[in-house]
């Protein structure tokens, strides 16, 4: 699981250009909206992608999206359970 979080780190550094970020700068379990990372609809979007992209995953409900990305750990629950990649 570890591993998993680590590269969705780096990955969502690279589709979103945080060349500012690291991925150790990015806390599990911090938000990755608002105040934390920052991100806005925009990176959503980049971030639904991605996920299709490299997971299979496929987000239907936008709502639901929020909570997925909630913060890091959130998100790679959430991949480690439903990937299909």
């Amino acid at each position: 699981m570890e591993d998993l979080k680590e590269q969705l780190k780096r990955q969502i550094i690279e589709a979103l250009n945080l060349e500012e970020i690291e991925p150790a700068d990015i806390d599990n379990d911090s938000p990755l909206f608002g105040e934390g990372l920052g991100l806005d609809s925009i990176d959503a979007l980049e971030l639904i992608v991605l996920l299709e992209k490299n997971y299979g995953l496929r987000l239907s409900d936008p709502k639901k999206g929020k909570e997925i990305f909630k913060s890091i750990n959130v998100l790679a629950d959430f991949v480690s359970k439903h990937r299909t990649k």
